[in-house]
């Protein structure tokens, strides 16, 4: 067979040149050409697409188009059948991403032996095909071994392969017909075609390209294990993510042990679920209840502690926003936030001086989301402020209560979403009262064993929030401005 011939195409203006240069002569633009395989055109596949009496290329009605329900492969993983949709589609292609030592490995041989041992038992599934260019297959039976995975019969149909040859890994998933080829991880193959390192913008596509081709071609789920950058974004072309049908991160703190699964794009189902998983010795177990999971459950409870309630798709989780408030040094008071976005805080503090009369300006201000979470809810904006306001005046906020609402410019308190569920969540868990926004409908929901607060701004809702705390801490050395 001969070798195919690449071109550098840039990626700007589409021009191509028989070698890498750094500027584009066509538009000027600067290290945008990127290596890219000469694809033939099938001219005889192009004009039977275009011919009259084919009916697939013809324009039909949004009434007239009939497309069946994709049939789903349960992974054995209810966590990760949640985000994916319900389970893997046959043909689809899934990318994973997730910092170092996250768990991506581990969380993907647990889902090949789910999908080999479903095909035993009946409910789906089938032989797995792991090829792995990061480690060799000693390793990967070594982490099967430490998952339990080798005694049982799901360990005689999960086939693994250290290869990193993209042609050599289609033509092994081709012959052994998997339900599932798993790719750990697609910067480290390579296609032959191309002098580019692996890992490189054209390597990578090129890769992820023949991956998709031979998906949808084959029937053959593929899930593809993707490195991230340091600024936690999926390294590689942008075109990656675009060509595959689900990205799925794996997120969290390694020095703890709770990981979060999210979908920032699935075309089989919904981008809003998340899965909560725990890190322990046998690898990633599920979180049996999610919504208890990130609230304080030891007997200490100082200043600056606030329960709040997000909404992750249809599952509310109830977490603990920790602030702390000190006198500042010189220079720049600081503003560190974890888990929160570092200029909403910096929002927040400067609406609490203005509208609610807490003024922060002098002290340094640190906030946090117990448990290592990463949250961008405007429902936590609320139980931010008082917990801010919480730890200044060195005043107790009740455990019993939680917080729900997101903070306006001018100090006003407005609804968010799925209010009712986080209250009936909230009151599962045993909280008894909960501070909301005003609604200017007069459709506040109702639930059982909660008392709800409603209240139009900020001002009052610290004010309600110390009446209910009764008396003031002990004294931590903290002041008012």
């Amino acid at each position: 067979m001969s070798r195919q011939q690449s071109r550098y195409i840039c990626q700007t203006c589409g021009a191509a040149h028989l070698k890498w240069e750094g500027q584009c002569r066509t538009c000027g633009a600067w290290n945008t050409l990127v290596e890219t395989v000469v694809r033939e055109a099938d001219t005889k596949r192009k004009s039977t697409a275009a011919g009259p009496g084919n009916r697939a290329g013809s324009p039909q009605s949004l009434r007239g188009l009939r497309e069946a329900e994709p049939v789903r492969i349960a992974t054995g993983i209810g966590e990760v059948d949640r985000v994916l949709g319900g389970g893997l589609v046959p043909g689809s292609a899934v990318l994973l991403g997730g910092e170092p030592g996250i768990g991506k490995s581990t969380l993907l041989l647990q889902a090949a032996a789910g999908l080999a041992l479903g095909a035993q038992t009946g409910s789906g599934g089938g032989d797995v095909l792991y090829a792995t260019g990061e480690e060799s297959a000693g390793q990967v039976r070594l982490r099967a071994g430490r998952l339990g995975l080798l005694d049982g019969v799901e360990a005689d149909r999960i086939a693994v392969v250290a290869e990193t040859d993209v042609g050599r890994i289609i033509d092994l998933a081709r012959e052994a017909r998997p339900v599932a080829l798993i790719v750990d991880s697609i910067q480290t193959v390579t296609v032959d075609e191309l002098d580019g390192p692996a890992g490189s913008v054209g390597q990578v596509r090129e890769s992820a390209l023949r991956l998709m081709e031979m998906a949808k071609g084959d029937g053959i789920a593929v899930i593809l294990v993707g490195h991230v950058t340091k600024d936690g974004s999926l390294a590689g072309p942008k075109t990656l993510e675009h060509l595959v049908d689900a990205v799925i991160n794996l997120e969290g703190d390694r020095t703890a042990t709770l990981r979060l699964l999210r979908a920032t794009k699935n075309r089989f189902g919904s981008t809003e679920e998340v899965g909560v998983f725990e890190m322990a010795e046998k690898g990633m177990l599920e979180v049996a209840d999610p919504g208890r999971a990130f609230v304080a459950t030891n007997d200490e409870h100082a200043p600056g502690s606030v329960a709040g309630s997000t909404l992750e798709g249809t599952r509310p989780l109830l977490v603990e926003v920790q602030a702390l408030v000190a006198p500042g040094g010189y220079g720049t008071p600081r503003r560190t936030a974890s888990g929160f976005d570092a200029s909403r805080l910096a929002l927040l503090v400067a609406v609490l001086g203005k509208r609610a009369g807490v003024g922060l300006g002098s002290h340094d201000v640190y906030a946090n989301l117990a448990g290592g979470l990463e949250l961008d809810d405007p429902g936590l904006d609320l139980p931010l402020c008082l917990a801010l306001a919480s730890s200044l005046r060195d005043r107790l906020i009740p455990r019993d209560l939680v917080a729900i609402g997101e903070v306006g410019l001018l100090g006003e308190l407005r609804a968010v979403p799925g209010l009712e569920r986080r209250l009936r969540e909230s009151a599962r868990l045993g909280f008894v009262r909960a501070i909301v926004p005003t609604s200017h409908r007069g459709d506040l929901p109702v639930v059982p064993g909660i008392e709800v607060i409603a209240v139009p701004n900020l001002r009052t809702a610290i004010g309600k929030a110390f009446d209910l705390g009764g008396v003031d801490a002990p004294a931590r050395g903290s002041s008012e401005d």
